[in-house]
């Protein structure tokens, strides 16, 4: 089904890019209306969480959507919004493993959309922001004995944009507003967990950050320096250890920013929307494939 948008073009509404246990996971495609021949996903922010209900609205259909896809469509950009197993229903890595299987969606369908399979790109927000970052910097190469073909595609990205992500889950993210968010989708908590415990290891695993290395694409970080949910030190200490192994990066820092789309509390605000049109543009659409 396709949804006019005016200027943005058309969206291919809950599109099936997989199953698990014979539910259906969804995204829109949303295209533009002069394509560049590139393709985004787009994960927006939840805390990992979802509601129970029926009548719940899916993660695709959040406000963040209506802010980021307009942009990069804008661009020539196709974007593809995406839902995924959340807490507490599901646990980490289920977030992970959806995020990777729309990635290798994409490439499988990329000749569909026109757009390049050997350089797709990402963009997400809070808990989207930590997705994102992990289709980065995890090799996510597919099992080449899978009978999906689909499933032995490569699932990393080649350029991320990430807003406001947790990053270190060990040290970053200790007595804020998303340390029950956090626990609720990892499904343990730190709280008296020595190292090398299960739990511990488990943070570990899925903290962004002891995954970087000179293999990881170039990371746009924009961050408020007011976030009080996720701590600026979270894109930081990201931005350090990239730049550390030579990894093209930059991180924009908000000032008076919180946590949220738009940076609640900024003061002058940069355009982060054109900013992250700008890092897709420069390292996405203008790069060699690898």
């Amino acid at each position: 089904m396709h949804i006019p948008t005016g200027s943005s073009g058309d969206i291919d509404r809950n599109v099936v890019y997989g199953m698990y246990s014979g539910l259906a996971l969804l995204l829109d495609v949303h295209r533009p209306v002069q394509p560049n021949g590139f393709g985004i996903v787009l994960i927006n922010g939840s805390g990992w969480r979802a509601p129970l209900a029926y009548d719940a609205e899916p993660l695709k259909d959040a406000p963040q959507t209506a802010t980021n896809a307009p942009a990069l469509t804008d661009a020539g950009y196709t974007v593809f919004a995406i839902n995924h197993r959340a807490s507490p229903r599901f646990h980490h890595p289920a977030a992970l493993e959806d995020a990777q299987r729309a990635v290798r969606w994409v490439r499988a369908n990329a000749h569909g959309y026109a757009i390049n399979a050997e350089q797709v790109g990402a963009a997400g927000g809070s808990s989207g922001g930590h997705l994102v970052s992990l289709l980065g910097l995890l090799d996510g190469a597919g099992d080449l004995d899978d009978i999906d073909p689909t499933n032995r595609l490569s699932a990393r990205v080649q350029c991320v944009v990430a807003r406001a992500a947790p990053i270190d889950l060990l040290g970053g993210m200790s007595q804020t507003g998303a340390t029950d968010a956090l626990a609720a989708y990892l499904g343990a908590s730190l709280t008296r967990a020595a190292p090398g415990s299960p739990e511990y290891r488990v943070y570990q695993q899925a903290s962004p950050l002891l995954h970087a290395s000179p293999s990881a694409p170039p990371f746009l970080l924009l961050h408020g320096d007011a976030d009080e949910v996720v701590p600026i030190r979270n894109s930081e200490v990201l931005y350090e250890a990239l730049q550390r192994v030579g990894v093209p990066s930059r991180l924009i820092r908000i000032e008076g920013g919180g946590h949220g789309p738009g940076f609640p509390g900024a003061v002058n605000p940069p355009d982060y929307l054109k900013e992250m049109v700008a890092w897709f543009d420069r390292h996405l659409a203008c790069a060699r494939p690898k």
